[in-house]
């Protein structure tokens, strides 16, 4: 028997903590891991773990995993070989575009994408070849207006500011429950000890949410907000700030900041009050709050993306940190060096280049929202959507009006699906694609470094051997690349490994042959607890990609965009008998819709309720833990409802990623507890107008008993 200590960073969230696992080989046997533990010797997370981390060994041992490419035979699935799916996939592909065009075929990548470097590298070197305006992403169902803000302020949606969480003093939370999900637009391990610390130091946070979370309840002070309203709130912060001559002389060069006070002045915190719910004196005491402390700063995150004036949520957040002289500032936000450079490597990108079909929805970085997914395989006529590829996605469960999406995938004239599961998505494929698990992969995050709270970066080599038979991500977007570049007779210009790639990437960035630090992958590969590169510094000015070097404070289209917030009444409560709205909820042992099959972390009381505030119950006759009806504009789930005093009175929270129970679904788990799917109620048409991303967040609803 021979034991061997591996270590290698956790990619399930944006925390990226360093792991410690153990595994033990017996003879003639492959190897079993016995251990997951915090890596103390981890120069970034120092030993910190959650409990997902522990469930990597019920991954890699599923048997529900997929291990080699299954075709969709009427009801049921059959092995097929590697290079026969790789030609059928070019086959059906090219006769759709050759007959509708190549708009016929959409794309959809999950979250899990920016988990793994190989698809970063590779997953263009296939789905580019496709040429189709239809490509959505989970992007626009979670952080699209956080990249939108940055594209136009910075030049570059990608040069994202980052909180300073150990240095600062005082901390605004708005719609972000870092205790639950890690920290995310801020890769941060242990965030309940660094936000402790802003405590112990001395500092304040401050949490904006409608329900009494997880971080709200160590916070200094909790303030209940209109589910929607967050724009309004912030909108009387800034404008307090600048009526009360709260700001502070920035080193930043800005374009528009004048134009930007004028045009709010009728936004005071006493007419944001009723749009917010939050009293005027509250809002202009946390405007004074903030300005006097000597470092702050204010940090959104998926609840303010995902309503209705996202977008204005966080070009309000990046001013207020702007004119209070905490943008780019020690203590305040600060952009990353990080070791793979991808703002200098890639273009900013662009917006607005062309629209979806059926609604007009604009791109985003070659993106449509996928809010209008659906619609575009379901209106008929020219361009109309027939085939679809799903890349490491389930967005039945994840995007809005899931069920509408169910009807459309049951359409299409073929769908491709690359993917460790025949989920509630992919059950509608003709063909899935499993890649090897992820620790039987190299590891190297391209992404989440860029998002760190420190300049970090670190390279492990796969634990598992490649099983035989099986292919990485990256080798399956070769094989489909090569195939389909066959069949439409294109030019395939070849390609490095993802490996060689990141090892090109970091001689040529901030710290590679250029610098002391000479950084390589055999650099790296060396280092397995990680290197850090030090603390994040003021380099805005240096980093911007503006046209004009300047930060653009007013974008023209975010300017255009406060008409249509000025002419909506905002979020309401009772504006039907009865009407409640709906806000999700996230749980430190869950990731969005695919970690419900772990027995590790499903197991304990049931966590997938309905949660109102009792006097809701009372109102509507309800008893607690009784099964209640929830109906919206698109759909009606029956739910188990409890009563919680850390909901605000006329808002109800109900967790997505769940709704394990269609037909065709081989996640045994997960079957066992389905839970229901908060997105057969969000509605596709609610929406931030302005960067189309899905507002999931202040939907209306009606709760009865069954």
């Amino acid at each position: 028997m021979t034991r061997t200590q591996h270590f290698r960073a956790c990619h399930l969230c944006e925390a990226i903590c360093g792991l410690a696992i153990e595994t033990v080989t017996e003879p003639g046997a492959a190897p079993q891991i016995t251990s997951i533990k915090g890596d103390p010797l981890d120069t970034f997370s120092r030993g910190h773990i959650c409990p997902k981390a522990v469930a990597l060994q019920d991954i890699q041992n599923d048997p529900d995993r997929l291990r080699q490419p299954m075709l969709r035979t009427g009801d049921q699935w059959q092995p097929i070989e590697w290079q026969a799916a790789f030609d059928l996939v070019a086959e059906r592909l090219y006769a759709i575009q050759q007959q509708h065009g190549q708009n016929a075929v959409a794309v959809y990548q999950g979250n899990p994408s920016v988990h793994n470097y190989g698809l970063m590298t590779h997953s263009n070197y296939f789905l580019g070849l496709l040429k189709t305006h239809n490509r959505f992403s989970a992007t626009s169902v979670d952080q699209l207006p956080h990249h939108l803000t940055s594209f136009l302020m910075y030049g570059h949606g990608m040069l994202l500011p980052i909180p300073d969480i150990d240095h600062t003093d005082f901390m605004l939370i708005l719609g972000g429950n870092p205790l639950a999900s890690n920290g995310s637009i801020m890769t941060v391990p242990d965030v309940e000890k660094r936000l402790k610390a802003i405590q112990q130091r001395g500092g304040k946070l401050v949490v904006v949410d409608p329900r009494r979370s997880e971080t709200a309840a160590i916070a200094d002070q909790h303030l209940f907000v209109r589910p929607g309203g967050d724009a309004a709130l912030l909108f009387g912060l800034l404008n307090t700030l600048f009526e009360e001559g709260l700001t502070r002389e920035s080193h930043l060069p800005v374009d528009g900041l004048d134009h930007v006070r004028h045009s709010i002045t009728g936004f005071s915190a006493e007419a944001m009050s009723p749009r917010c719910g939050i009293a005027a004196v509250q809002i202009r005491q946390l405007a004074r709050d903030f300005a006097g402390a000597d470092t702050a700063v204010c940090y959104g995150r998926m609840g303010v993306s995902t309503q209705t004036f996202g977008t204005l949520c966080h070009w309000l957040a990046q001013l207020i940190n702007l004119v209070t002289g905490n943008l780019d500032r020690v203590g305040g936000t600060l952009c990353t060096e990080p070791a793979v450079d991808l703002v200098g490597s890639t273009s900013g990108g662009h917006f607005n280049l062309w629209q979806s079909r059926v609604s007009g929805l604009p791109e985003y970085g070659g993106e449509l929202p996928v809010s209008a997914l659906a619609e575009e395989m379901l209106v008929e006529g020219e361009g109309q959507v027939r085939a679809l590829v799903t890349v490491a996605g389930n967005p039945v469960l994840s995007t809005p009006n899931g069920r509408q999406l169910d009807q459309a995938l049951e359409g299409l004239e073929f769908m491709l699906s690359i993917d460790l599961y025949i989920n509630e998505t992919t059950r509608h494929a003709d063909l899935i694609l499993p890649s090897t698990s992820a620790l039987e992969n190299d590891h190297y995050d391209t992404t989440f470094n860029t998002l760190a709270v420190r300049n970090v970066t670190r390279f492990n080599r796969a634990i598992f051997d490649k099983p035989e038979g099986a292919l990485h991500d990256w080798e399956i977007f070769v094989g489909l690349a090569r195939s389909f570049a066959a069949k439409a007779q294109r030019e395939l210009k070849p390609t490095l490994p993802p490996a060689q790639m990141i090892d090109r990437g970091l001689r040529a960035g901030w710290y590679g042959a250029a610098s002391p630090h000479n950084l390589s992958l055999e650099t790296l590969a060396s280092h397995p607890h990680g290197v850090d590169l030090g603390a994040l510094k003021p380099n805005l000015t240096d980093r911007l990609k503006t046209a004009n070097g300047r930060i653009q404070a007013a974008p023209e289209v975010i300017m255009a965009d406060l008409m249509r917030f000025a002419a909506d009444a905002g979020p309401r409560f009772g504006e039907k008998v009865g009407e409640l709205l709906l806000i999700g909820r996230r749980h430190v042992r869950s990731n969005n819709s695919w970690m419900h099959n772990y027995h590790r972390l499903v197991k304990g009381k049931p966590r997938h309720q309905l949660l109102m505030h009792p006097d809701d119950l009372s109102h509507r006759g309800l008893n607690d833990g009784q099964q209640v009806r929830v109906s919206s504009r698109v759909g009606v789930i029956e739910v188990q409802v409890l009563g919680s005093l850390d909901m605000m009175p006329g808002v109800v929270s109900l967790p997505h990623g769940w709704g394990h129970s269609r037909s065709g679904v081989k996640m045994e788990i997960a079957r066992n507890q389905p839970g229901v799917s908060a997105n057969d109620l969000t509605d596709e048409r609610q929406l931030d107008e302005l960067s189309g991303n899905a507002a999931l967040n202040g939907v209306p609803v009606q709760v009865a008993s069954c």
